[in-house]
């Protein structure tokens, strides 16, 4: 059975080698969602989540951007779920199990975890990078630091 060092080690090599695939598809493209759509596709296949994609600041609300995975909400009200906390707080947050998070916002019943990443572009909020797990505790601070260094990429072709 893996040690936790292992399994923490194998995690950063994956997004070594994601973040190496999203600086050269960023790098190539100039259209904002064709980027978006790309880099969604990339974490996806990258990692098996249940759920990737964005939501883009439009006046009090986040509207449903470019994703992978079942259908989702198409809007959210700022400060309300995970992705509104994230974008008014502009802070990322991780939630062990989504089912206890005062607010929670169920676009799927199939979610049980999720991590929400604010996109800072020119010290403002343009939206948030939503990721949802089936498993429960999918999320650590691993993930928070390579997915906060990966949309600092994406918005700075953005």
């Amino acid at each position: 059975m893996m040690d936790i060092l292992t399994k923490k080690q194998e995690k950063t090599k994956q997004y070594e080698t994601l973040f190496m695939q999203i600086k050269a598809l960023m790098s190539s493209n100039e259209n904002r969602i064709s980027n978006m759509a790309n880099f969604t596709a990339a974490v996806k296949s990258s990692f098996g989540f249940f759920w990737v994609g964005f939501y883009l600041a439009e006046s009090n609300d986040l509207v449903l951007g470019p994703f992978q995975g079942p259908v989702a909400c198409m809007r959210i009200a700022k400060g309300k779920g995970v992705c509104g906390l994230s974008w008014s707080n502009e802070k990322s947050i991780i939630v062990g199990n989504v089912h206890e998070f005062p607010g929670h916002i169920a676009c799927s019943p199939e979610s049980n975890s999720e991590i929400v990443i604010p996109l800072i572009k020119d010290r403002q909020c343009i939206g948030v990078l939503d990721i949802d797990s089936k498993e429960f505790d999918c999320f650590d601070e691993i993930d928070q630091l390579w997915l906060e260094r990966l949309c600092s990429c994406l918005t700075s072709v953005l």
